[in-house]
């Protein structure tokens, strides 16, 4: 498997969408922080518990499925986990409109990737395009 499958990806971004939407719904910042640890967990150890969960519920194998590029999967995990901190940061401090911000930050990322469009694989690819014209010059 050169990649990650798309089903796993999809569980993860609804899992942000879910677990951001019950915080701000139910006025839960505490919820944050599950997926905040799944996100640090995933990567430290480079691999995601709701991988594990979401396997046994495939209907083909894991490699028959469309694959994403991990390298950038991980760039977007950690943009996911930053924002995650500092939406936690901010409810903690007794900032919520800094936690609520940040917290939508992640749902909004995640729903929009959902529907087609990734935020993170847009700031990599300008941020590689920008490293690639600064190396050339």
């Amino acid at each position: 498997m050169n990649g990650i499958p798309l089903p796993f990806v999809r569980t993860n971004q609804w899992f942000l969408v879910i677990t951001v939407a019950l915080a701000l719904l139910l006025n839960q910042p505490w919820i944050l922080a599950v997926s905040w640890a799944l996100g640090v967990y995933s990567l430290i150890s480079g691999k995601n518990p709701l991988f594990f969960l979401v396997r046994p519920l495939l209907s083909k194998s894991p490699s028959a499925y469309p694959m994403e590029d991990p390298a950038q999967q991980r760039f977007n995990q950690w943009i996911s986990v930053l924002c995650l901190s500092l939406s936690l940061l901010g409810f903690l401090a007794g900032w919520p409109v800094v936690g609520l911000l940040f917290a939508l930050m992640v749902g909004v990322a995640a729903l929009t990737a959902i529907l087609g469009f990734c935020i993170g694989c847009f700031i990599r690819y300008r941020y590689l395009r920008w490293r690639q014209q600064r190396l050339k010059s």
